[in-house]
């Protein structure tokens, strides 16, 4: 029995890439700051552009705190479910050409979260990547990094612990 042939690579980037924005496309607090997120194989490097909306302190000036803290959330709930979506769709447990624009799955929601300000945001574009730290089935642990000119100056760090959804069939917790 021959074996089937790998799709092309733009076919893969375009799959993964709708993934992503099938993803991102339902919650509407991304849309609003304007965070676009950068994919690289299976790393997500969230991107928060300058506007002048998100300034907090027009005198010194700097983004606001709430910005940060909502940049830092939101990476971590879609990192984390893009990890699991990530494995989902390399597996061929997902079917991309199914999924229709209002059936997000449910998000991972947040339990608690940390930030620390370790200096001002700047009024300039931002960045951030999460690493998750522990998955299991209910509970999962994510370190978020915020950054702006130099990736090792980072200006916010965030801790995000996230009740993870029950897979689809299983009872809830």
């Amino acid at each position: 029995m021959k074996r089937a042939l790998p799709d092309p690579v733009h076919i893969v980037k375009s799959r993964r890439d709708g993934a992503l924005a099938w993803l991102t496309s339902g919650i509407p607090y991304i849309g609003f700051l304007g965070i676009e997120f950068d994919r690289r194989g299976d790393e997500l490097t969230a991107v928060l552009p300058f506007a002048p909306s998100n300034i907090g302190n027009p005198m010194i000036p700097a983004l606001h705190g709430g910005v940060t803290a909502a940049f830092l959330e939101v990476t971590a709930i879609i990192c984390l479910s893009w990890a699991s979506l990530w494995e989902e769709i390399e597996a061929g447990q997902v079917d991309l050409g199914s999924l229709e624009p209002g059936s997000l799955p449910t998000l991972p929601k947040t339990i608690n979260f940390t930030v620390d300000y370790l200096r001002a945001g700047l009024p300039r574009d931002a960045y951030a990547r999460a690493r998750i730290m522990r998955s299991g089935r209910r509970f999962a642990s994510v370190q978020v990094e915020a950054w702006q000119d130099n990736v090792a100056r980072p200006y916010a760090l965030g801790l995000v612990h996230l009740l993870i959804p029950p897979a689809a069939g299983q009872p809830p917790p």
